[in-house]
């Protein structure tokens, strides 16, 4: 029996692809007819359809032993409705595939569902997967979906017959990343970094690696009845400060760029005014990002993965200067090994 992935074209997905084919693993993939090509290419079935589609999920879903479901609407400018089929309305499906065939169920979601900003309070490693979760603009789509989502999962698993992990990510870079580490690069490349604060924070962000060797503990992890969420919110050490992350970037780029010192009332007034006309511009897209860009900029990486180290055994096998190396290797083929 196999493991089906969903979003496998994406970044999460091509990963776990990845992951799976390296221990010889053969996986499936429900993806868009334009990604086939490019997910045999990690060695694994393609079925093409729709996520919300359930005849698609009948053919998908047939003889799997799990499901890991990470397919998801992020940040294409999009209506409620839209980000709400698609997070929602498959997930949906999701639940209902691994119901008919017994199979686990690990969900793909997002610490994005404690709310973008307050969370931050609770200081380095402070926020755990009981971390309450506040309130979300109403404009958020994608912070509001996949809480959404989530929620009903665990509703599904109380009601009995489902198992199912929901794995709850930060900002992800690595290979293949078009939003955070393309938009790094080419901000690098610029030779001028902006820098707010002092710079000695560590930012809350993840490689992708370490994604996807979470996301395969818990395939690999007991099978217990109920909903279990983990945070993999961390590389592993020795950890970057925010300036040395950046600094590592820009050495595997080989480049050096000068960091030009932001005052912080500058940098809200300006994150405040370019994010309001993104939500007449691309509503759904960026809405209530902008004091979240400031606390991931200035703040601690709150997030605590002591849960998944303690109940899983998982560890992140990658420390971030050896995934900033592979990520920047594998983006730009030119640059100096």
């Amino acid at each position: 029996m196999t493991v089906l992935v969903t979003g496998a074209g994406g970044l999460v997905g091509t990963h776990v692809l990845e992951a799976l084919r390296n221990r010889g693993e053969r996986p499936r993939a429900l993806v868009h007819e334009h990604s086939r090509a490019h997910v045999a290419s990690f060695g694994a079935e393609p079925i093409a359809g729709d996520v919300t589609d359930a005849a698609t999920w009948q053919r998908a879903a047939t003889g799997v032993r799990a499901i890991v479901h990470a397919a998801a609407l992020v940040t294409r400018p999009a209506s409620w409705d839209e980000y709400e089929r698609i997070n929602v309305g498959g997930t949906r499906r999701a639940i209902e595939a691994a119901r008919r065939t017994g199979a686990r169920l690990i969900h793909v979601s997002s610490v994005a569902v404690y709310g973008r900003t307050e969370v931050y309070a609770a200081g380095p490693a402070g926020a755990g997967e009981d971390h309450p979760m506040q309130p979300l603009p109403a404009a958020d789509f994608y912070a509001r979906s996949k809480r959404a989502a989530e929620l009903l999962v665990r509703e599904e698993t109380e009601r009995g017959g489902l198992s199912a992990i929901a794995v709850r990510p930060n900002v992800i870079f690595g290979e293949r990343d078009q939003l955070f580490t393309e938009r790094l690069i080419a901000a690098l490349r610029r030779r001028m970094l902006p820098q707010i604060g002092p710079g000695t924070n560590h930012l809350s962000c993840v490689y992708v690696g370490n994604v996807a060797s979470a996301i395969l503990a818990a395939l690999d992890g007991p099978l217990r009845a109920g909903f279990r969420a983990y945070n993999v919110a961390r590389d592993a050490a020795p950890l970057l400060t925010q300036r040395e992350f950046f600094e590592t970037f820009a050495s595997a780029l080989g480049l050096r760029p000068r960091f030009i010192p932001v005052p912080l009332a500058l940098a809200r007034g300006g994150i405040a005014i370019w994010t309001a006309l993104l939500r007449v511009l691309r509503p759904g897209r960026y809405a209530g990002l902008g004091g979240a860009a400031i606390s991931f900029l200035l703040e601690e990486n709150p997030y605590s993965i002591e849960r998944i180290r303690a109940e899983l055994g998982w560890t992140p096998p990658f420390d971030t200067r050896t995934a900033i190396v592979r990520s920047v290797r594998a983006s730009i083929p030119d640059v100096p090994q």
